[in-house]
């Protein structure tokens, strides 16, 4: 993992980081003229780790999407997979520690906003002498970034690709109250300072209802046929994750995800837009992105829309890539302002 820190981040907040740092990979190289990049964000809780084959993401991992000769081609771009601020695989965040008092940040972390990720990034792109971003692309929460690359640095952005998303925090996701209410009700949250490793067996409950949720059991099924070794796999990924998650980043990144609202900035939004949505996803429904379409059309933007028919909700991104690569290889070779709407009635 490499990163990138930058002194005196100021956030919308208001409030000044001393230090912020961005962890990121990257594959393939950066050309002459500065403009083959691709972002590829991750969501909620994963990490840049969303690139590697078999990883434990809970939207699915993308290698299948993203390498030598896949839809968004290393040979041929220039991939930068960042780590949120706030999260916990190599960003600043709640576990990291405060240079005013020499100890972790806890639930003192200051709050974020999805911008306020998004900048950072751009400071890590600069320093990579990036002018152009050829697309923008994620799942989740990180199709909340890419939207939002794409209404703050308009000029900078050539492609957006969202998956399993939508250009504002819907109701019902993420439940913010009800998450601090669990944390609180937990001795080992200490009041939002728990000691490291602490929560192991809170996050593991914690990710096999979340997993159960975004459809996990139909990922399992194929290698796992019965209910019993599927119950097993399950508890063997939550556990995997919970040793390596910080608590407190689920709160601070659930905090950023809910403030997220770009419908009063839709109209900054000049690249075109492939949406993709999964059938059975119970986070971003189908008939949640038909009550937000108009306001795309509105805006002007030029979108397609892909909807995956796929068992494995909001994991089908990365879980059913085949539903959708070829969709997402045209969309990178095709000229920007030569792509066309189509894909749900307007």
């Amino acid at each position: 993992m490499l990163s990138f820190t930058t002194r005196d981040f100021k956030l919308a907040s208001g409030v000044v980081l001393a230090e912020a740092t961005c962890g990121y990979r990257r594959l393939g190289r950066l050309n002459a003229d500065s403009d083959n990049a691709v972002l590829v964000l991750h969501g909620y809780t994963t990490g840049p780790a969303m690139l590697d084959a078999g990883s434990n993401a809970a939207e699915g991992s993308w290698s299948d999407l993203v390498g030598p000769g896949r839809p968004i081609d290393t040979e041929r771009w220039f991939v930068v997979c960042p780590n949120m601020l706030g999260s916990c695989y190599g960003s600043t965040g709640p576990g990291s520690i405060d240079p005013g008092t020499g100890r972790r940040y806890g639930i003192d972390f200051p709050l974020i906003t999805v911008g306020d990720i998004v900048n950072l990034q751009k400071g890590l792109l600069d320093a990579l002498g990036v002018r152009h971003l050829a697309a923008v692309t994620g799942p989740s929460l990180g199709g909340y970034q890419a939207l939002q690359w794409a209404a703050s640095y308009p000029a900078m952005v050539g492609r957006v690709v969202a998956a399993v998303s939508a250009p504002y925090n819907p109701a019902g996701v993420g439940q913010l109250a009800a998450l601090l209410d669990q944390l609180n009700k937990q001795a080992t949250w200490r009041a939002g300072h728990p000691e490291p490793g602490a929560m192991f067996n809170w996050l593991t409950q914690m990710r096999v209802a979340t997993l159960t949720r975004y459809g996990i059991d139909a990922e399992l099924t194929p290698e796992f046929p019965e209910a019993s070794m599927r119950a097993a796999e399950l508890l063997r990924l939550a556990r995997e994750w919970a040793q390596g998650f910080e608590p407190g980043s689920l709160l601070t990144l659930a905090q950023a995800a809910e403030s997220f609202d770009l419908r009063g900035q839709l109209d900054n939004i000049r690249a075109p837009l492939l949406l993709v949505q999964s059938r059975s996803d119970q986070v971003f429904s189908p008939e949640l992105t038909r009550t937000f379409a108009p306001l795309l059309s509105a805006a002007g933007i030029p979108w397609s829309y892909v909807e995956l028919d796929s068992d494995k909700g909001h994991l089908a991104s990365g879980a059913d890539s085949s539903l959708w690569s070829e969709v997402l290889r045209r969309f990178m070779d095709s000229e920007p302002s030569v792509w066309s709407s189509w894909g749900m009635a307007r």
